[in-house]
This record gives structure tokens, C-alpha cells and sequence, in this order.
């Protein structure tokens, strides 16, 4: 089932300090990018899984991608709205912006695509 997750960035700004697999991007399109290809694509997680001191012990569903999963972004001064249109479960996303946001992020809803 495809969902749409609709997402703040309060503060672009603050991304920096989300650790080694923060955000790169500070503007909409560019994090709009970068969050859809770590849907698409399993390199953050291979990368975050091989820094784990059990690499063979992670969930390999926290792996899951979505090659049709796309994420649009929308600039409002410092805080960036996205949406992230995806098959992935709620609790692999959720993931995967900790990885590229930290705690720099909220879920402000969630509709059935």
C-alpha cells in the first residue's frame, strides 16, 4: 500500500548536527532529493549499517526500498515541508530520517496515497 507522509523541517539550519549521515542539502529541493534517493536506493542504510558494531546483527528490513517512491519539498522561510510518497512502512522512514535529520524532523500527517 502506498502512503503519504507529510513532513517538517522546522529548522534547516540545525541539520548539520545530525551526525555523519546528516542531510547534505539545507534548501527543499535538495533535501526533497536526497530523502527520496535513501527511499529508492540502499546505500545510507549500508553505509549506517557497516559503522554498527554487529553489521550482521541489523534487521535487514530497516533496508527495504521503494524505486517509486518520490518526495516533493516546499520552502516557508527556515522550515521545509515534504512529502514523501512511499510503500515503505512507517517505522523504516521514521529510520531513515533519524539517520538524515536526527531529531530535527516531525510527522504531520499520513494518507493513503
Amino acid at each position: 500500500m502506498t502512503v503519504r507522509y507529510y513532513l517538517s523541517i522546522p529548522d534547516a539550519g540545525a541539520l548539520a548536527a545530525a551526525g555523519e549521515f546528516a542531510f547534505r542539502s539545507r534548501g527543499a529541493e535538495g533535501l526533497a532529493e536526497e530523502l527520496q534517493v535513501a527511499l529508492r536506493d540502499d546505500a545510507l542504510f549500508q553505509r549506517w549499517r557497516a559503522s554498527q558494531a554487529d553489521p550482521d546483527g541489523v534487521d535487514p528490513g530497516l533496508g527495504v526500498t521503494d524505486p517509486a517512491a518520490t518526495v516533493r519539498g516546499e520552502q516557508h522561510d527556515l522550515q521545509i515541508d515534504l512529502i514523501a510518497t512511499t510503500s515503505i512502512a512507517g517505522a523504516v522512514l521514521k529510520h531513515r530520517l533519524r539517520l538524515l535529520a536526527g531529531g530535527g524532523w516531525q510527522l504531520r500527517d499520513v494518507t493513503a496515497a
